[in-house]
């Protein structure tokens, strides 16, 4: 708590009303996650999330897969 020795002219409203700013401020730089290994879940979350990281692995892997299929379908096809 924020204590100003000494009143110079200033009222008892406005040194509460300090001591209240000053108080939120510190609040106001509190984190919201407990460990940093909290923080590194929810960012890389919130980053899969809006697809920085690229397709998921069993997509492509399925889009390969109809490619060989489709490819030797082909080849097949020609050969008969």
């Amino acid at each position: 708590m924020l204590h100003i020795i000494g009143n110079s002219g200033q009222s008892d409203a406005q040194i509460l009303a300090l001591e209240a700013y000053a108080e939120r401020a510190g609040a106001a730089m509190a984190c919201a996650y407990s460990s940093s290994a909290e923080f590194d879940a929810a960012l890389i979350a919130e980053r899969r999330a809006a697809g920085v990281y690229g397709p998921k692995r069993r997509k492509q892997m399925l889009v390969t897969m109809a490619g060989i299929a489709a490819g030797l379908a082909v080849i097949v096809f020609l050969i008969v």
